[in-house]
């Protein structure tokens, strides 16, 4: 019988006052309890108190998982208005400024900003990070070297941070760039076996530099808390569809390269190098760029279409073909980062900058609830 390669959504949202959209210094006291209430559970407080995360269920249909993210969403925004609040999911809030930034008081948290100062707090930013159990949990760092050169194509599909600080970054996402601040970011090395990446977690634990591999912030990582394979690359997707459009590619990308082990077998500093140049082209452009192969240019919508071809019979197999396919629409309209930037050059011409901005965050709170 076919394994399910199961999988789980975490999103992370920015808290918004609910009539301005700025963004919340404080999280309102008993707002959080609330809220955990309300899901049974599935929200956690996150490092900067103007951010929530949703936590799903673990799934094995898509269609299962739309159904509980826009629940969570929903049900999430009406403890939100309840405090004065809403909530915006985008990679980056369009006016929020990291200096006035406040940070969640916990002992772990406490721990974490003596370490990083003030890049932690420019941590302001939101992902989107998408869990898939793989059915032998020790072909995870095997799977996660050779899923790299898939990485630049989930961001592409996810951008939605083009502003930073009210301005306009010329990024259509700008969120990694400012998160590749923190150490341990970023593409993962090219390790082979689980040996070598305990090895590696073990040095930095035995030096006193971390506690455990949680702290290993990659683009995509072995979970320590749950038997998955993580990808932590995307941005936080503004529409439920686009959330679960990439997390339905990345599973069928994780089935078809845990089946076919000779995939990407031969991937070496020169694949890494050219990924992490390519991560850089989807920060910069989005979907309407270009990606590098050892071949020539090639469009992010050609190597969607490659993608796909190649692991059809995965998705189908994962019944979420129509779901993979919604990835082509990102493509052809855009993703959130695009809304975004035409809502605020739509307004820019009348009015003053500010009043633009305000449209892009009154944009972003209504399209996360759709």
């Amino acid at each position: 019988m076919d394994q399910p390669f199961t999988f789980g959504i975490e999103e992370e949202y920015f808290l918004v006052d609910a009539e301005t959209k700025l963004v919340a210094r404080r999280m309102p006291k008993g707002f959080l309890a609330a809220a955990q209430k309300a899901t049974s559970g599935h929200v956690a407080g996150e490092f900067l108190q103007s951010q929530i995360e949703v936590v799903s269920s673990k799934h094995d249909n898509s269609a299962d998982a739309r159904a509980e993210l826009r629940h969570l969403r929903q049900t999430l925004a009406m403890v939100a208005a309840e405090h004065g609040l809403a909530i915006l999911a985008a990679g980056t809030h369009p006016t929020a400024f990291w200096a006035s930034a406040l940070q969640t008081q916990t002992g772990h948290y406490d721990q974490v900003m003596e370490d990083l100062q003030m890049i932690g707090q420019r941590n302001m930013l939101c992902g989107m990070h998408v869990h898939v159990e793989l059915p032998d949990p020790d072909e995870r760092i095997d799977v996660m070297r050779r899923m790299l050169p898939y990485l630049p194509l989930f961001l592409a599909l996810s951008t939605s941070s083009p502003f930073w600080q009210a301005r306009p970054t010329g990024l259509k996402g700008y969120r990694l760039a400012a998160y590749d601040e923190l150490p341990r970011t970023g593409v993962p090395e090219l390790f082979r076996t689980k040996e070598e990446f305990d090895c590696y977690v073990a040095a930095l634990v035995r030096a006193g530099v971390i506690e455990d591999s949680s702290h290993v912030w990659w683009a995509i990582r072995p979970s320590l808390k749950h038997p998955t394979l993580e990808l932590r690359a995307p941005d936080c997707c503004t529409l439920v569809e686009d959330s679960i459009a990439i997390a339905a590619l990345y599973r069928t990308v994780a089935r078809h390269l845990y089946h076919n082990p000779w995939r990407n077998l031969d991937i070496d500093t020169v694949s890494r190098a050219i990924v992490v140049e390519n991560k850089w082209r989807a920060q910069r452009y989005g979907v309407f760029g270009t990606f590098v192969t050892e071949e020539g240019a090639l469009t992010v919508g050609e190597m969607l279409d490659r993608v796909i071809e190649e692991t059809s019979a995965d998705a189908a197999a994962l019944d979420c073909i129509d779901e993979v396919t919604r990835c082509r629409t990102i493509v052809g309209e855009g993703t959130s980062a695009d809304a975004q930037l035409a809502v605020f050059e739509a307004h820019k011409g009348r009015k003053n900058r500010e009043d633009a901005l305000r449209a892009v965050t009154n944009w972003l709170a209504s399209a996360t609830l759709q």
